[in-house]
């Protein structure tokens, strides 16, 4: 086993929890302080351990405005006066608002300190009792204790009841403790930088340093004064890009850089009024927080109207008023049918061609998520595919598809007309699953094509990033690459499990989104001009440059996402994303006549609505939700890896069983272990060709004699209601979302913990015979594995080129339409004319679920490993096979037929490029 080159074990994986624990701690001991008689003889040690909790505390405060440091010195204070009940109280509130976070949103007072004591009804009846959302805006400054009071209390003073927000101030006086806090501190909403801090934190320590690699690795060498407020800029921006960044200056306007104004939303100068900057902060939260489609159709539910068009079911009607059907109404309430309409006026827009709240929500989310474009798509992420590939790619050309993406993509190719180059994903045999594809396959492949004189006619790169099982891209270094071979190729990146990676650093780094402004950014540069020119003269020859042309290479970059699978949105709610440099030249006119072909006149306007309501939440608390699921999934792992009778018979996999030791530079074997704790994840993150989410959690299930899908059934929803997506033959598939809680986390441990006692008493009450059984079955999970095949090969008939990659799929789909083109053959059949050396060749798309991706394709030859795969299925559900009556092939004499068509059509494409 592969040891980490750079681990750094904690015992908590997130910081906000270990955090969150200290209090509980505190209050615990405080509690047990109180009850103890004050002679009692162990009154100093709880005394000490109170003492010694509330210093680590006090160190880790400064990062956060509640509770801040003011309220761990009074505790302090209050422990000296040996007032423990007043000691014990004050923590058990504040522990409790921690736990339940309701400070963030609930119960704003504001009143003149006579009022104080005013009960709840009084300052209802005076408008003095407001529920605000609550942010935090951290100001970077290197003040003393008293400027800093005295700041705070200016800002403070300028708060309004009528301000739609509230918020606190955290002040931190270095550039370290900066990025500390934003690390820290999901409620940091805004930053205010006024003047260079100092470099380097007195605040760390072997609690802290754990969880803040990317900042301690930073180096400062040589960093003049002048460069310290754009790099921290740059810096902020990089790890919470949602943030308004403000800076605050006395540096003259014909001083500042273009690069540095660029930066920050806005400047100030000190001269200016406080006043300014304080509403420039609540502006800024007011234009995330803005819904346009949302707003104008709350507006338009409320307006009274007459409905003289199509949907009797518009404002509820035809529901409310039956007598037979009233209960529908009753279950989804009112409102959803009030905002039920045809009409694209009155305040609302048209998703086919939008001017209004549509055109500004798709705007917002388009900046939300780096794209220079957002198309809102309201039938999933399966027409998202559809329209990318109508739009870019036309009859003739060559894409390269990982071979087990979704259905859709295939199907799209088949519309498109385009020739598919499969990728074969590294096989995963142990557990029935596939990969990812490796990127020096994917240049095989390319070069390849480029020797055959085929090069001009390849178009796009098709990804799966991540996979269903969590198999993430190391994005960057494979565009690049590519580049390199095809300065101008179109990647399209599938992140329909991945809509959520944008909103944390660390996943960010491998969005199709972010590397596409990086790279474009990074080509620009005279530096990288330099570096190229450098690396073509280290090239032996006929060596493949690993670096584009900056004079020839096109960043051309389209992501689609499924909204509805890991954010906020309605079911079918999905996204594209462009980052195109040349689509208003080369792609807007294609791409609208494909969005058009694709989206319905009638788009749901909930779904809508549901978009534009997602993309606020993760502008403001996407951060925060997103690291709260991965950790969800880190306790989730640990509580079963920690429990020896749940790992008797489960076993959760980690990087180490699903990605080559080739492909894991960093030597990360697992996220956690019982005897070293957690492993962090950050440099695999950086430098690893693939990374394994760790929001996705196989199972492995092979040591309780059941299959995957039987497992599904039997166990987890029969027994215990819960829902999970995919299996396969040994594993099934658990995920964490913004959505998932402590709650259902524990709920599912709980599940999994009942089912392995229940394995054991069955299992301890087996006699010998019905052991033997058992035995069996484990063995045929756990060993007996079927081979998972590759991509074969296209039948002659259908090889865009005879010889070269690329297939003809579209005319293979459509030959076999004609009934009197195909036949059946039963696996057996087919097993004997593989035996006699036949070929079948395949009529139709052959999709087993599990796996979920075709393992034939129309056109491509059956071959011995796919015929082994289908016979050892042990799957119900496959999709353009029918057990009664075989597999669908062409027929020999269609074959041969189309052979000579294909041959007289490269003839003819010869004597062209001949003349």
């Amino acid at each position: 086993m592969t040891e980490t080159k750079t681990i750094y074990k904690t015992p908590y994986y997130n910081f906000g929890q270990r955090r969150l624990d200290y209090w509980i701690e505190l209050r615990n001991e405080c509690s047990s302080l109180n009850s103890l008689p004050r002679d009692s003889k162990i009154v100093e040690s709880h005394i000490k351990k109170i003492e010694e909790i509330l210093l680590i505390l006090k160190s880790i405060a400064c990062y956060y405005a509640f509770p801040g440091k003011s309220t761990i010195e009074k505790l302090l204070h209050v422990l000296k006066l040996k007032d423990y009940p007043a000691l014990y109280k004050v923590v058990a509130e504040t522990t409790g608002i921690l736990v339940s976070e309701v400070y963030k949103g609930n119960k704003i007072f504001f009143s003149d300190e006579d009022e104080d004591e005013a009960t709840e009804d009084e300052l209802k009846e005076n408008n003095q009792f407001i529920t605000k959302d609550y942010f935090e805006v951290m100001i970077i400054d290197d003040l003393s204790g008293s400027e800093e009071n005295t700041l705070v209390e200016r800002l403070h003073n300028l708060r309004d009841p009528n301000d739609p927000f509230v918020y606190e101030i955290t002040v931190q006086s270095t550039f370290q403790d900066a990025l500390i806090a934003l690390l820290f501190n999901p409620n940091i909403q805004a930053v205010v930088i006024r003047y260079a801090p100092p470099l380097h934190s007195a605040n760390l320590s072997d609690i802290i340093n754990p969880y803040i690699q990317n900042i301690l690795k930073i180096n400062f060498e040589g960093v003049k004064n002048e460069e310290i407020i754009p790099m921290l800029g740059k810096l902020a921006k990089q790890f919470r890009p949602q943030l308004d960044i403000y800076y605050v200056t006395d540096t003259s306007l014909t001083n500042l850089k273009d690069s540095t104004i660029k930066l920050f939303k806005r400047i100030y100068y000190r001269k200016e009024d406080l006043q300014e900057l304080h509403l420039g902060i609540v502006r800024g939260i007011g234009e995330r927080f803005n819904t346009p489609f949302f707003s104008a159709l709350k507006e338009y539910s409320q307006k009274p109207t007459g409905v003289f068009h199509a949907m009797p079911i518009s404002r509820g009607n035809s529901v409310f008023k039956s007598r037979w059907i009233k209960d529908f109404g009753d279950f989804y309430g009112r409102n959803m049918f009030l905002a039920e309409t045809s009409s694209t006026t009155g305040g609302l827009d048209s998703l086919l061609q939008p001017t209004g709240p549509l055109k500004k929500a798709q705007t917002l989310a388009a900046l939300a998520y780096g794209a220079k474009r957002t198309f809102f798509v309201t039938n999933g992420t399966s027409t998202a595919n559809k329209i990318v590939l109508q739009a870019l790619v036309k009859p003739g050309d060559l894409v390269l598809i990982d071979r087990d993406c979704h259905k859709s993509h295939h199907y799209g190719l088949v519309l498109s007309g385009a020739y598919p180059v499969y990728l074969d994903s590294y096989p995963i045999e142990k557990y029935s699953m596939y990969g990812a594809v490796p990127l020096e396959h994917i240049k095989e492949k390319l070069l390849l094509l480029k020797n055959a004189g085929r090069l001009d006619k390849v178009k796009m790169l098709l990804l799966t990033n991540c996979t269903f099982d969590g198999i993430v891209y190391h994005v960057e270094r494979v565009m690049e690459e590519i580049l390199a071979i095809k300065p101008d190729i179109i990647f399209l990146w599938d992140e329909a499990w991945f809509a959520f990676a944008g909103f944390t650093y660390t996943y960010r780094q491998r969005t199709g989104m972010y590397v596409a402004n990086k790279l474009f950014k990074k080509y620009k540069t005279q530096e990288y001009r330099e570096t190229y020119t450098k690396h073509i003269q280290s090239l032996k020859k006929g060596e493949t440059p690993k670096m584009p042309d900056p004079d020839l290479v096109k960043i051309r970059v389209y992501s689609t996402q499924s909204t509805h699978k890991t954010l906020s949105s309605f079911r079918q709610g999905s996204m594209i994303h462009i980052w195109d440099e040349d689509f208003r030249k080369k792609s807007e006119n294609t791409f609208l006549e494909a969005y058009m072909t694709h989206t319905s006149t009638s788009p749901n306007y909930q779904m809508l609505a549901s978009l534009d309501v997602g993309r606020r939440q993760v502008q403001l608390e996407g951060y925060e939700m997103v690291e709260k699921s991965i950790e969800m999934a880190m306790v989730l792992r640990a509580k079963i890896v920690d429990n020896p009778l749940m790992r008797k018979y489960f076993e959760v996999l980690s990087g180490y069983e699903l990605i080559p030791d080739t492909c894991r530079e960093s030597g990360l074997v697992d996220f956690y272990s019982p005897k070293a704790g957690w492993s962090r994840m950050e440099e695999a993150w950086e430098m690893d060709e693939f990374v394994l989410d760790p929001t996705k959690i196989t199972l492995f299930v092979g040591k309780t004699g059941v299959d995957g899908d039987t497992f599904k059934n039997k166990f987890l929803m029969d027994q215990f209601n819960i829902q999970i997506n995919k299996t396969s033959r040994n594993t099934v598939l658990f995920m964490t979302n913004i959505g998932t809680t402590r709650g259902s986390v524990a709920y599912l441990s709980n599940a999994l913990l009942n089912i392995a006692e229940q394995l054991e008493d069955e299992v301890n009450s087996l006699n010998t015979r019905e052991l033997q059984i058992f035995n069996k079955k484990v063995h045929s999970l756990t060993t007996e594995v079927p081979p998972l095949p590759d991509f074969s090969r296209f039948h002659a008939s259908f090889q865009a080129v005879p010889g070269v990659p690329g297939g003809n799929l579209r005319n293979a789909y459509f030959l076999a339409y004609e009934e009197e083109n195909c036949e059946y053959f039963s696996l057996d059949e087919c097993q004997r004319a593989l035996n006699e050396g036949v070929q079948l060749v395949a009529s139709s798309f052959v999709i087993p679920y599990p796996p979920g991706f075709p393992v034939l394709v129309p056109g491509q030859v059956l071959s011995q490993e796919i015929l082994s795969f289908m016979i050892a299925l042990d799957v119900k559900e496959i999709h353009g096979y029918r057990a009664d009556l075989g597999l669908r092939v062409f027929k020999d004499t269609l074959l041969n037929r189309q052979k000579t068509v294909t041959a007289l059509g490269a003839f003819d494409r010869s004597l062209s490029k001949q003349k």
